[in-house]
């Protein structure tokens, strides 16, 4: 292939939601983790270029909790984060909360949620966690949890009940390529 796929986007806050820091944060946010070696660039297939104007390839949201429901559904009962078309919906719950497979670490969380969500964007499917004690993919529905028991209990992508447990991982290419 001659040099990256580009893939063009903005960043868009929902009217209402607040953020510690203004939105400019979830923008550089955004922005820092789409140009990371360990993410979708770390392939040489990816590019990333924000646009402000004209129909980008994806619309990266950060929405409310009620929004995100109405956009990505709630089936499943937990808060979770989803892409609809060239929508790209982060539930800002879980942007300030993390998740508790990720134990607290915040940041880490964000990174998972922007490249797992990009990541459906880019035509990638949920993956199990492939060897137990292994870093998960990041297409791994980690917001839930990082046990394929767990996950195969919610019924979730018809991940099987084999006893694998992974550990979080943020990055589609965690140790670069």
């Amino acid at each position: 292939m001659g040099g990256p796929n580009r893939v063009t986007y903005t960043v868009e806050i929902e009217d209402g939601v607040q953020l510690v820091g203004g939105p400019e944060t979830f923008a550089t946010d955004v922005s820092t983790i789409l140009t990371d070696p360990r993410g979708w660039i770390g392939d040489k297939q990816h590019g990333f270029q924000r646009v402000d104007s004209g129909k980008p390839d994806l619309r990266i949201r950060l929405t409310s909790q009620m929004t995100t429901r109405d956009v990505c559904g709630f089936a499943i009962p937990f808060e979770g984060s989803c892409v609809n078309g060239d929508n790209v919906t982060i539930n800002v719950t879980r942007w300030v909360r993390g998740a508790v497979s990720f134990q607290g670490a915040l940041a880490e969380y964000k990174q998972y949620v922007v490249n797992h969500e990009v990541g459906h964007g880019l035509g990638y499917d949920h993956k199990s966690c492939q060897e137990n004690g292994a870093l998960a993919p990041v297409m791994m529905q980690q917001s839930w949890g990082v046990s394929n028991d767990y996950l195969a209990a919610l019924g979730t992508d018809r991940v099987s009940k084999d006893g694998k447990v992974c550990k979080p991982n943020a990055w589609p290419y965690p140790t670069g390529r």
